[in-house]
């Protein structure tokens, strides 16, 4: 079953939505690809859960935490607008997926795949809402992420979080963008130093190949990670 709506210019489909109280995931995509992901967790035999996929979104404004210039020459600026965009998640765009579910979910996670999966584990630090962290290749080369971490907790903490990337994303002509391999291996280590149930997965290719796969298979575990809790 499939939902669609709109609130302050962004577009939410809702996937899965006859999973009585079953796990809400909250993804936020690029390009509209949420029912992509969907199916492919059905693939994967994914524990039923509801998916609202977000799209329409400002993504190098409304994924990112602060202001940074580009990373290429010409490129676009980041301009840092995830507490706005977070502020409309919380309070408007979430409570509104709440009143279209037949039942109270029996908990929300948040997923993403690149500067998505670094607003999601930003908004986990700046917010109590989700319980779990689904991302793939996610963007941690961005500048000063990994001291933000370090120095700060999470306002939940998350039962389960898994980061992934490609094999060949460290091997980026782009220094910036190079060290997000690194950077990845030392938040691992910053989440299973406080006790935080946490996977780091490479996968075969660079930072574009099998994206859907590969966030299917990222929300597949959080969810499978919950069944063994259970």
């Amino acid at each position: 079953m499939a939902e669609s709506f709109e609130i302050g210019g962004k577009k939410i489909g809702l996937f899965g939505t006859d999973n009585e109280g079953s796990p809400l995931v909250i993804l936020n995509t690029y390009s509209g690809e949420g029912e992509r992901v969907f199916r492919e967790c059905a693939l994967l035999g994914a524990k039923p859960f509801t998916l609202a996929a977000i799209s329409n979104l400002g993504w190098n404004a409304d994924m990112t935490p602060w202001e940074n210039p580009p990373i290429y020459r010409n490129g676009e600026p980041f301009s840092g607008k995830a507490d706005e965009y977070l502020a409309l998640l919380s309070s408007k765009i979430i409570p509104a997926i709440m009143e279209r579910l037949r039942a109270t979910p029996s908990y929300t996670a948040i997923a993403g795949y690149s500067l998505g999966g670094l607003f999601a584990l930003y908004a986990s630090y700046k917010s109590g809402l989700f319980s779990r962290i689904a991302t793939a290749s996610a963007s941690l080369w961005f500048p000063r992420f990994l001291d933000f971490a370090q120095s700060q907790s999470f306002r939940r903490k998350p039962d389960a979080v898994y980061l992934s990337l490609g094999d060949a994303e460290s091997k980026a002509r782009n220094k910036t963008l190079a060290t997000v391999q690194e950077n990845a291996e030392r938040l691992f280590g910053i989440l299973k130093g406080n006790g935080i149930a946490v996977q780091f997965e490479l996968n075969a290719g660079n930072h574009f190949a099998d994206c859907e796969n590969r966030m299917a298979k990222a929300i597949g575990w959080i969810l499978e990670h919950e069944r063994k809790m259970g």
